[in-house]
Order: C-alpha cells, then structure tokens, then sequence
C-alpha cells in the first residue's frame, strides 16, 4: 500500500457542466488493481485462467465484499456494513475499502494538474495499443506517487454514488480501459454504471485509512 498524503480534488462534470472541490485527508491505495489470484483465494478456490490479471467483471457489490473479506482476513475492522444491496460505510474503521472519487483522481494526478500524468503510451494500455485485450498490472510506468495503470486497461469502481437525484444507486468508475480511446483515459474523467454490473474491462484497488 502506498501512502497518499493529504490534498484537494477537483471534481468536473461534463454533463452537468459543475465543478466542485474535495479536501482529502491522507489515506492508503494499492499500487495495483486486485488481482484475478487475489479474488480466488479470498473466496477460497483457484483459477485456470491468467491469475495476476487485474480482476475484472466483478461489481461493485462484489468488490466491497472483497474489501470485508480481506479486512477479516488480516483481523481489521471491516469497512462496510452489508445487509442484502444495503452497504454502510464505517469511516472509522481501519479495514480494506473503495477509494472515493476525490481520493482517486488527487492519487491519479500524484501533483500534476494535466489529463495525465505522462505520455500515454507509456503509462497506459487503450484502444491504441492494448491489442484489444486485458495486460497484467504493473507492466506501464507508474505515476509520482508509485501508482500503476491508474489510466487505462481496466476502470476502478469508486465508493460514490454519482448523482442519487437522476441515477440512483449508480456507482462512479474512473480511469479509462483496454478498450477506451484516448478521450476517456484522463484523469478528470467521471463515469458512472449500475453496481450490479459485471464487465472485462471494469476491476478495482483497495485503499485504508492511514494510521
């Protein structure tokens, strides 16, 4: 886990043109995606396929159930509190959980104020050099701050809802993936899908409070 110190994000809207700023207290971010391995032996079985692959068609509701498993796993507080599609989050607790968004682009961003934070090509796998298809993680340079595959080769759920009064329960994704062009692999832009959804180019990484 790589020590994101404190800062302030600013989130931007293109469908509703607003833009507002977050302050972010420091916090914990995995330097990679969760891993295909990972997922398996947190539910207790193995896989065929590539393991160390970011894993992927997994939901939002599937991750925060990752995130508990895991807390439980190294006997920290779980983060969430999980009754059906109901999920509280406990702010206090010290166990693994989902960046929020302000978290995510001010670790994105790791100080510059740019869409990215290098070239493309060489930080990121997108529609133009992916091959069309999923990379290990770790394989493009990382940002400032130790950060890998923050843009490109598979979007990362965030906690947040994206706007409750027109979406509902609708979760926001960041980053861009293997199969975006290289519009949609900046740091500024927001998404958002349906918790539910499961799909191959769509994974997550694992934050915590800092001590």
């Amino acid at each position: 886990m790589q020590r994101i110190e404190a800062g302030v994000a600013t989130i931007s809207d293109r469908r509703t043109e607003r833009s507002w700023t977050v302050e972010v207290a420091p916090f914990l971010l995995a330097p990679l995606q969760v891993t295909r391995r990972a997922m398996a032996e947190a539910r207790g079985f193995g896989v065929t396929e590539d393991d160390l692959l970011p894993a992927t068609s997994v939901s939002w509701f599937d991750a925060v159930h990752f995130c508990n498993r895991l807390s439980e796993l190294e006997d920290l507080a779980p983060a969430y509190a999980i009754t059906g599609e109901a999920v509280e989050w406990d702010r206090a607790a010290d166990g693994y959980r989902l960046p929020t968004e302000a978290e995510w682009e001010h670790a994105c961003r790791a100080g510059t104020s740019g869409p990215r934070y290098g070239d493309l090509d060489e930080i990121a796998w997108y529609r133009g050099n992916s091959g069309e298809r999923l990379h290990r993680g770790g394989e493009k340079a990382p940002n400032a701050w130790g950060l890998y595959d923050m843009l490109g080769n598979a979007w990362d759920w965030c906690f947040d809802i994206y706007d409750a009064e027109v979406y509902r329960d609708y979760r926001v994704i960041k980053g861009g993936g293997w199969f975006d062009e290289h519009w949609s692999c900046r740091a500024g832009v927001r998404r958002r899908t349906m918790p539910s959804l499961q799909i191959d180019d769509l994974s997550f990484r694992v934050a915590r409070n800092a001590a």
